[in-house]
């Protein structure tokens, strides 16, 4: 538990507390103080208060931040189908339904406890010990290839090439809708949805750039069969940017509609491509579209 005192000055009185609190360096988001105060961590003169409570000179604050709960990451016994290994890197072809790495709701069954049962101490530490060796992500109903880093030196020249779009990232992807043109690129920006936290999508505000690029593969009555590669790489970038002009992924029962007899985008990493960190040669790694893919090919072509 760490115990923090503020004593608040003039010029910061009518302020309210939750605001406050955010601009004090705290190490907190203000959703999270906003918590720590509902639930008695922040106190006002030795009393309870609420978030909305607006200050005044000399009031003493007192803050009681408990300390992280640490999150143990099991080696489990799972089976992955390695691609390629060495001594820097190996290539994974994740299926269907997997979650890459332990996170709230998922911390048991990912790709990092499998990884860590077949490559323990031989993992790159960089995003700590919940992503022990994720140099990038893919949705968990997302299948195919995965880069994962044995060293952190490793991790890091890759990253890199991520940073500066050179890595390339193409996906196959089936789509509602026919496509006017039989190529094109979708340059908007995405951020977090301010109606949905857990939803990203196509906004101006506090967005990052977000480019994808898109070739019509096959066309069928009411779908189309895409080759999609991605310039840069936010979260859920393609699946946002095709539901946005109106060709959402099929299956995308987030940014679209369920679709009977799959769970989940129908959307797999097929190909990827990046410069060695130790040969400094570039590679290129290509997955048969899995099973589930092919079925909804046959079905949807029909």
């Amino acid at each position: 538990m760490s115990n923090i005192t503020i004593i608040v000055e003039e010029e910061f009185e009518g302020l309210r507390l939750d605001k406050f609190l955010s601009g004090q360096d705290l190490g907190l988001t203000r959703t999270a103080l906003q918590k720590l105060i509902e639930n008695g961590g922040v106190l006002v003169n030795d009393k309870n208060i609420t978030k909305n409570y607006k200050q005044k000179s000399g009031d003493i604050i007192k803050i009681s931040i408990p300390k992280p709960k640490s999150l143990d990451v099991i080696a489990e016994n799972i089976p992955i189908e390695v691609v390629y290994e060495d001594e820097d890197l190996i290539i994974v072809n994740k299926p269907k339904g997997m979650v890459v790495h332990p996170a709230n709701g998922n911390y048991t069954g990912t790709l990092v406890n499998a990884l860590l049962y077949r490559y323990e101490g031989n993992l790159s530490t960089i995003n700590g010990d919940i992503r022990q060796g994720i140099v990038h992500r893919i949705d968990k109903n997302t299948s195919g290839l995965l880069i994962v880093a044995k060293n952190d030196e490793a991790h890091i020249y890759l990253a890199e090439q991520i940073k500066s779009h050179s890595f390339t990232r193409e996906y196959e992807a089936i789509t509602w809708g026919r496509f006017k043109d039989k190529s094109g690129t979708i340059d908007l920006p995405i951020g977090r949805s301010q109606f949905n936290r857990k939803k990203m999508c196509v906004t101006e505000k506090n967005s990052k750039t977000a480019i994808t690029h898109y070739e019509v593969l096959a066309d069928y009555q009411k779908y189309t069969h895409l080759r999609i590669k991605l310039e840069t790489g936010r979260t859920h970038q393609i699946r946002v940017h095709m539901a946005h002009i109106g060709h959402y992924i099929l299956g995308d029962d987030i940014y679209g509609k369920a679709f009977k007899g799959i769970d989940g985008q129908c959307l797999h990493a097929k190909r990827i491509g990046f410069i060695h960190p130790t040969t400094k040669k570039y590679m290129n790694f290509e997955s048969s579209l899995p099973d589930y893919f092919i079925e909804m090919i046959r079905r949807v072509s029909n």
